[in-house]
């Protein structure tokens, strides 16, 4: 049966493999990265879908058209009815499907910044990302070891050319292990945005250079290359200059200055956590759309801007709070005097911006214009509380494609044989992207591009088999995707086998490695040498290093499975710890 070659292994890739290997096409996947996931693994407020099972198990009345309308009136100017009509109608479809097929939980459902209702789903622990991303990830690896015949996945390997006959792409090139390869087949793009387009070749400096000095909340992974690969090609690129600042990155009080920070979840403004200026004082509706949130911070400009939950938010979100307070980058703060002291005013200035807060909630008139309350504020309560930064986070503009998820050429007309979903799709999301609609988009269009493109190939097989004639097998190979050379296409091995002749350590013995070069790293007993896999952590190398040298198991089970060190790393365990 013949391919269809996806870039890039994040949600948006995933979910067109996965729809892909239902409509009977066969999958060669492409990552650039050693591990895939790429952003999809940071997300961490949930999921957005209109009348899901989850809804309506909880009384949400909520509804497409609904969601629409939210979705419409965020995208402003630049709202396109035809790829929001496919975005929300398909919405609880795309969260039924997850929890289906999957066997996910989302129960859970919160109201972000610009949703008349809540939708944004998400379950009982760990990012939401990154449990519905590795859900797809590991069945798909497991397709790839059980059905070799229909499932390639090469990690590693950067496409570099679309190859076109005619007006047709048909393929593309790639270098993996050093060598320039070539396949074959109908080609979607799942590449991400360019949020993180620090190159030469910058989208970012391109289009708006005012935003190139801020810290990011991407991956260096995010440079734009299918928009890149796309666009030499003769494909049209939308509303490239709409790069989403969002208003809550994490400080580091230890490394304030960082590039890459971690985001602190809209779920935690969601669930009733407030943003206060220096002086202890409101100054936004906490739940306005994110490019209006991050412009009163900048207005406000009385910096450093925190943001504040109280002990109902906290417990509400206690998994959030508890991953952020043990990277060091959320305190919490036992009654009203110690958050005084941590904002560096009197407790009279606290006491008065809570019973300001209270006002708005008992009369439902809010100076800041906010609707949606979670309740009153006590001063005699326990708080968790960050400092915030605006980063930058999402870029809205991509290639244009229509509602079939085809990648539109600069006539007008679609590409044949080529497609893109998620990030890399521009004019989605219009001129501001709603919460929890990334994860959706990359669900949504991942399943339609799957769709349109297993169509495609199906044609496109026919019309080859009918012209055939007596080179019926040169044919035939061609349009199955077979190289024109003999890449690896081989499976990727997972790792070896744990390293021969364990050892036990103390942790004296692990404290040692405690630097870049060499980290050691315990977690549920086991000690690891995770030097050689920094690199090619999704999370990014300082999540990791933040433990160099200590016991890491209490975080590594609060984000991970514990499948997930022998399934992805099996070779970096060195022995056990000394009891």
């Amino acid at each position: 049966m013949a391919q269809v070659i996806v870039v890039g292994g994040g949600l948006a890739g995933l979910s067109a493999a996965h729809t892909l290997l239902e409509r009977g096409a066969n999958v060669l996947l492409l990552d650039k990265q050693g591990f895939m996931g790429g952003n999809s693994t940071k997300a961490t407020s949930g999921i957005n879908g209109a009348g899901t099972q989850s809804q309506q198990d909880l009384g949400i009345p909520d509804s497409a058209k609904q969601f629409f309308d939210d979705t419409k009136k965020s995208a402003r100017e630049l709202a396109r009815d035809d790829l929001i009509r496919v975005l929300t109608g398909r919405s609880g479809d795309a969260v039924n499907w997850l929890q289906d097929k999957f066997g996910l939980d989302l129960s859970k459902v919160a109201r972000l910044g610009g949703h008349t209702q809540p939708r944004t789903h998400r379950g009982g622990a760990q990012f939401p990302g990154m449990v519905i991303t590795y859900a797809q990830m590991e069945r798909l690896e497991d397709l790839a070891v059980s059905n070799p015949e229909r499932v390639k996945i090469i990690k590693k390997a950067r496409v570099s050319k679309l190859i076109k006959e005619g007006e047709s792409v048909v393929g593309c090139e790639y270098v993996h292990g050093g060598k320039t390869e070539t396949a074959y087949g109908p080609v979607i793009l799942a590449t991400g945005g360019y949020a993180a387009d620090f190159t030469d070749s910058s989208l970012l400096k391109k289009h708006r250079p005012e935003y190139y000095d801020l810290p990011t909340t991407n991956g260096d992974h995010c440079t734009g290359d299918g928009h890149k690969l796309a666009m030499e090609i003769g494909a049209k690129g939308i509303d490239l200059e709409k790069v989403q600042v969002h208003p809550t990155g994490l400080v580091d009080p230890k490394d304030p200055e960082a590039k890459v920070k971690f985001l602190a979840a809209e779920a935690l403004r969601g669930v009733g956590g407030l943003l206060l200026d220096n002086e202890g004082q409101r100054f936004v509706d906490e739940l306005q759309h994110r490019d209006y949130v991050t412009g009163k911070m900048w207005e406000n400009g009385k910096f450093p801007i925190r943001l504040v939950l109280n002990g109902k938010a906290s417990k509400e979100i206690e998994w959030h709070c508890k991953h952020y307070v043990g990277r060091g980058l959320m305190k919490r703060c036992n009654s009203g005097d110690e958050l005084a002291k941590e904002f560096g005013v009197s407790p009279a200035v606290i006491k008065k911006t809570f019973e300001q807060y209270n006002q708005s909630v008992r009369t439902q008139k809010d100076p800041f214009g906010k609707k949606f309350f979670s309740g009153e504020w006590s001063y005699d309560d326990y708080y968790h509380v960050a400092i915030m930064t605006p980063v930058l986070h999402y870029t809205m503009g991509g290639l244009e494609i229509d509602p079939e998820s085809r990648v539109i050429d600069g006539s007008g007309k679609p590409v044949p044989g080529l497609f893109a979903a998620g990030e890399v799709a521009g004019g989605v999301h219009g001129a501001n992207r709603l919460g929890g609609s990334s994860l959706l988009g990359c669900v949504v269009f991942g399943r339609v591009s799957g769709d349109s493109a297993s169509a495609y190939l199906l044609q496109a097989s026919g019309e080859a088999l009918k012209k055939a004639g007596g080179r019926l097998g040169a044919v035939a190979g061609h349009i199955s995707g077979a190289p024109t050379q003999a890449p690896a296409t081989k499976n990727e091995p997972k790792g070896g086998e744990p390293k021969a002749g364990v050892k036990t350590f103390d942790m004296a013995e692990v404290a040692k490695h405690n630097k870049k070069d060499d980290v050691w790293v315990v977690v549920n007993g086991e000690v690891l040498d995770v030097t050689s896999f920094l690199p090619d952590h999704p999370g990014g190398e300082k999540a990791i290093l933040l433990y160099a040298g200590r016991d890491a198991t209490e975080e590594f089970n609060m984000l991970h499975d514990p499948k997930v060190i022998p399934r992805y790393a099996p070779d970096s365990v060195i022995g056990t710890l000394k009891k």
